[in-house]
């Protein structure tokens, strides 16, 4: 491969809360054993070099006084659509900047609901969402993604009528691809939600910050371009955070199509004269959607995609009693316990805890809506990840739990 993915980076003490940061309650990690970061979702690899190479060139400038959003952002972004999606002419006037994905979801909900009405989202439910429509008063109305019979998470669209048109909801949260299942939807099953959401009136938030990470086979469609009613009616989020690894820079932006929804969301966005750009951010985004972000992409799902084929393999082959849908996007796993945890008489407090204690940083699944769910980050060198699940098998799933 051209770029690096396998070094092993030295993040310690580097501004990186995945090393700083054990996020289970009283866990520790024991003595001989490395740390392995794999919970928050960022990634564990060097970034793309002319992200470097612009955010350089930008700061041997040596001024940071205020500025104008340069062409070349909004041009970055109209390429990076058109190559990688096939969405071609994008009027300038649709872009807008986004201090982060969840700033513009608190925006447009505050433009679109009152506070105590009911938006529709999807379960498992990423907890950004969940914090944002708590800290706004909106009302969280959750519909159950099911598994069929081979295991893939697929929308209950007769659950989801039923929520929209009991609760009187017009406005909903759309992930895709879907954090934390890692479903990266069909252009049918997008077609069947958007019917839906047109026949109640519903404006549509769609998140697609994971849009560019989607394993080998799958394909990314923007919610946007299943319809033109989908086009007008939906306020879609992207970001090349997480695709990068820039959250720490920050930066984020949406493309709005309708005047009416554009001018309401840039209203709220405003009021706070907060959302306004970074530099860096900026230079940062130009550099990232350079012909070289696309190599370094495709290079990037294919090392993910080897990481989810041998954890997923390893895991349902070695590990009794814990289940989970193969993700087609993210870079997250997310298994279900509750078998495993219930035959061994242990909580999942204790399994997390012997996780942490043999080096192997995973998250809580619970606060995504699952009471026996962990999230396990995949966006680290192979041998990481073959080395996590050595040590899950040995010490904690098939080994003396403490």
């Amino acid at each position: 491969m051209k770029y690096d993915f396998t070094s092993i980076m030295d993040r310690k003490g580097h501004d990186a809360v995945a090393l700083d940061s054990i996020p289970i309650p009283g866990a520790q990690v024991a003595e001989g054993f490395s740390v392995i970061p794999m919970w928050v979702a960022d990634m564990n690899f060097p970034t793309l070099p002319t992200i470097i190479e612009e955010v350089s060139e930008r700061l041997g400038h040596h001024h940071f006084g205020y500025f104008a959003m340069p062409d070349a952002y909004f041009d970055g972004i109209k390429g990076w659509h058109a190559d990688r999606f096939g969405v071609k002419d994008i009027p300038t006037e649709a872009i807008g900047y986004e201090n982060g994905v969840l700033g513009c979801v608190a925006s447009a909900l505050q433009a679109f609901t009152a506070p105590g009405e009911g938006v529709l989202l999807h379960s498992p439910t990423y907890i950004g969402f969940t914090g944002t429509m708590n800290n706004n008063g909106r009302k969280i109305v959750h519909t159950q993604l099911v598994q069929d019979e081979e295991g893939v998470w697929r929308m209950d669209f007769e659950d989801m009528e039923k929520k929209l048109r009991e609760e009187n909801i017009h406005c909903a949260i759309f992930c895709s691809p879907h954090n934390p299942t890692g479903r990266v939807w069909e252009r049918w099953e997008i077609e069947r939600a958007m019917e839906l959401y047109k026949k109640y009136d519903c404006v549509v938030i769609s998140d697609e910050i994971w849009s560019d990470i989607v394993l080998p086979s799958h394909k990314h469609i923007p919610t946007q371009s299943v319809s033109e009613d989908a086009k007008q009616r939906t306020i879609a989020v992207y970001a090349p955070s997480k695709t990068f690894n820039l959250a720490g820079l920050v930066g984020s932006y949406h493309i709005i199509y309708n005047p009416y929804l554009r001018d309401r969301v840039a209203k709220v966005a405003g009021m706070s004269h907060y959302n306004s750009a970074n530099v860096l951010s900026i230079h940062a985004l130009i550099g990232a959607y350079k012909p070289e972000g696309r190599e370094w992409v495709d290079e990037l799902c294919q090392v993910l995609g080897g990481n989810v084929d041998y954890a997923y393999d390893y895991i349902t082959e070695h590990f009794k009693g814990i289940s989970l849908a193969k993700p087609q996007g993210t870079y997250m796993l997310y298994l279900d316990c509750e078998e495993w945890c219930r035959e061994h008489g242990k909580s999942l407090d204790e399994l997390l805890r012997a996780g942490v204690r043999v080096g192997v940083i995973w998250q809580d699944g619970r606060p995504f809506n699952r009471p026996y769910a962990i999230r396990v980050n995949l966006a680290v060198p192979y041998s990481r990840v073959q080395d996590a699940m050595a040590r899950l098998d040995k010490y904690v799933f098939n080994g003396e739990l403490k």
